[in-house]
């Protein structure tokens, strides 16, 4: 590990599922030595990419997790994060985008920029990172890369420009140009380990130059040297790379180049572009909060003497415990040191300090500024800042989305129950976007996420990791019951048995109502004493807790008491609260009582090209448009839902919206259940007693 942090670049591949992330980096692994042998996604040789380590990202050849690896490059550090690229493990793109400081947007000559593309560059666009443009599968069939960059200036609204263009296309991919050096390159050997350079194809030659003219243009904007430069028309490689890099730091601009990484082609240049074009550690501005001075800003400087701070950003359960990821900012972290956690104010000593390439890991001595490696047996949270003793900064947590999916889950028997609640508490420590709760009032333990994949992931790795046996159904709506009338009561309890027994009268009337539980007492002439009213009340609460329909919690409801009766030797605290308990149970037949659904309040973003489409989807699920914002090319459609209509509604609204649309949703209220369905939910209820019994 060199210690020049001018030397360190800090990059995420990030891109739309199937656009070659993981490819990609596995051959950035095997150009820079990192790795021997080439191993493909979907292994065939049963290996599978290094990137992808768990059994389960073998399996489905989809990334799961971000994965930390570093390499050398030219005598640069280049410490690499393969992001997943399925919508549903969002939260591993935004971590690491939250520590690192440039990034490599991968693009598909074919498919261009589809929907996790926007969402990714949306992350980027958030935490300010400065980009490269790599368009891969340009030996696809189809493949136009200058569609692709004309699709990041329209869609992206990224100020795009070519720094290569391709020699043949689709079968014919041979190579590209490289527009600064003016030569064309070709990778030879059996996995294009040699780069030759050539003369530009005769054919190519007029279309180089012009894209060369056009790329001078855009570059010229930010930079004075290369504007005079042009119009004496003597622009060297350097003084353009120069004016490049500043258009990239300053997200003005973005490099886009073009290769195959499946078929080994155009690697080697955008790892040059890695170390031209994007930011080392000192290039980007880091800013903290000061707890102990009402959390006023400071800036950090990225200076390897001064106090330490760093973020933990990710934790996995390694072989040996908690492994957590961090980002050094500021000084340096060495082994033995003595850190604080500043949201808990731990004081905590490092044992070990790691740097990790995928699932193996390297002992280092320390984690010197601008780098990123891995801790061992510490325990915090996601997220959680640890500096020197001597300051307790905090510095500024990931965005974490709200889960959109949610499902019930259920151990098949006592051992599975044990390790269920293990799992539980390392995903939901793991994953911010991962929740797990026990719904009180039907007895279910929830699971909620990013989608059904991500749910459907950690069931299976409950299995797998904790032999964790469970089955999983849709939640339980929790519904509500309440009353739609007016209905007397009046209801004497008797219990005589040896010695004293039990007595006590109530009567009075419920009616409906717009506050949860309204309880009066209208007594004259001392007919329940005073001391038992209070009992009263009690009984007519604890009734409420169970409506006698589905067995859900009554709301709504105002009880009025203006008679009873007591005795001098029988009458208890217990006498009126049953007689209270029987008396409502008798009101409530007679108040005409029904159903209520929780109503979700519903927002959808699409593009709007779709917007029809989620209108209908809304309608079918009986929602009730309340209505749409154009903001641009997205429509904002709000709607309010009943929430039992809402589960999968996920999943239906991404294949229609070939991934584009996105929803959040909240509770609203409460409403009565359409008489249909209240049967329908009557005669469940009723089936599942008689099961029960």
């Amino acid at each position: 590990m060199n210690r020049d942090p001018a030397k360190v670049r800090n990059i995420g591949i990030s891109a739309h599922i199937d656009a070659g992330k993981t490819t990609l980096t596995e051959r950035i692994l095997f150009y820079t030595q990192r790795i021997h042998a080439i191993h493909d996604v979907k292994g065939k040789d049963g290996v599978g990419a290094t990137m992808d380590f768990m059994e389960l990202e073998k399996e489905r050849g989809i990334t799961i997790t971000s994965a930390a690896t570093y390499c050398e490059w030219k005598g640069y550090e280049i410490n690499i994060v393969d992001t997943p690229g399925h919508v549903d493990f969002t939260i591993e793109v935004e971590r690491a985008l939250r520590v690192l400081d440039g990034g490599i947007l991968v693009l598909c000559s074919v498919g261009g920029v589809q929907s996790q593309s926007i969402t990714v560059d949306r992350q980027m666009s958030r935490y300010k990172i400065p980009c490269i443009a790599f368009i891969n599968k340009c030996d696809r069939s189809g493949a136009n890369p200058f569609r692709v960059i004309e699709q990041l200036r329209e869609k992206l609204d990224h100020n795009a420009v070519a720094m290569q263009i391709p020699i043949g296309l689709e079968s014919d991919f041979q190579g590209v140009v490289d527009l600064i050096s003016m030569k064309a390159l070709y990778f030879d050997g059996p996995s294009g380990e040699r780069v030759r350079l050539e003369e530009i194809p005769q054919g190519l030659r007029a279309e180089a130059e012009a894209r060369r003219e056009s790329l001078i243009d855009a570059a010229s904007m930010f930079s004075d040297e290369l504007m005079e430069a042009a119009l004496d028309g003597e622009v060297t490689s350097d003084v353009l790379i120069d004016a490049v890099r500043k258009g990239t730091l300053s997200r003005g601009l973005t490099p886009v180049f073009i290769g195959s990484a499946y078929k080994n082609k155009g690697v080697q240049p955008l790892l040059d572009a890695v170390t031209h074009y994007l930011p080392q550690p000192m290039d980007i501005e880091n800013f903290a909060l000061d707890m102990e001075n009402e959390e006023a800003e400071v800036k950090l400087e990225p200076d390897s003497s001064q106090p330490l701070v760093a973020l933990a950003f990710k934790l996995e359960e390694g072989r040996y415990g908690q492994l957590t990821y961090i980002r050094v900012y500021q000084g340096t972290l060495f082994k033995g040191d003595t850190i604080v956690n500043s949201r808990t104010g731990q004081k905590v000593r490092i044992g070990r300090v790691v740097r990790m390439h995928a699932d193996q890991m390297e002992e280092i001595g320390s984690i010197p500024v601008g780098y990123i490696g891995a801790l061992f047996g510490i325990d915090c949270a996601s997220g959680d800042t640890f500096t020197s003793p001597e300051i307790r900064y905090s510095m500024t947590s990931m965005h974490i989305p709200e889960p959109v999916i949610s499902l019930a889950i259920v151990p098949t028997d006592n051992k599975a129950q044990v390790n269920m609640s293990k799992a539980l508490s390392r995903f939901t420590k793991e994953d911010p976007t991962f929740r797990a709760y026990v719904n009180h009032e039907t007895g279910d333990t929830i699971i909620s996420g990013m989608g059904e994949l991500h749910l459907e992931v950690y069931v299976e790795r409950m299995r797998r990791e904790y032999s964790a046996d469970v089955t999983t159904g849709m939640p339980q709506v929790a519904y509500r019951e309440t009353i739609t009338r007016q209905a007397e009561f009046n209801y004497t309890h008797k219990k005589q048995t040896g010695g004293a027994g039990q007595y006590g009268r109530v009567a009075g009337y419920m009616e409906p109502v717009n506050d949860e539980f309204v309880f009066e007492n209208r007594i004259v002439g001392g007919a329940i004493p005073t001391e038992f009213v209070s009992s009263c009340e009690k009984g007519f609460r604890k009734s409420m807790e169970k409506g006698a329909l589905l067995g859900f919690p009554v709301i709504g409801v105002k009880v009025v008491i203006n008679d009873g009766q007591s005795h001098p030797v029988d009458s208890s605290d217990m006498a009126f609260k049953a007689a209270s308990r029987k008396a409502f149970l008798d009101g409530y037949r007679k108040a005409k009582p029904v159903i209520l659904e929780p109503i979700m309040k519903v927002a959808v973003e699409t593009p709007t090209e779709f917007q029809g489409f989620v209108m209908g989807s809304l309608n079918q699920r009986r929602g009730m448009i309340l209505g749409t914002q154009d903001e641009g090319n997205i429509s904002v459609i709000e709607a309010e839902v009943p929430l039992a209509e809402m589960f999968g509604y996920s999943t239906i609204l991404r294949s229609g919206t070939q991934g584009k649309a996105q929803f959040t949703m909240e509770f609203c209220t409460y409403r009565q259940v359409p008489k249909s369905i209240a049967d329908e939910l009557i005669k469940k209820a009723a089936e599942g007693k008689k099961k029960a019994a």
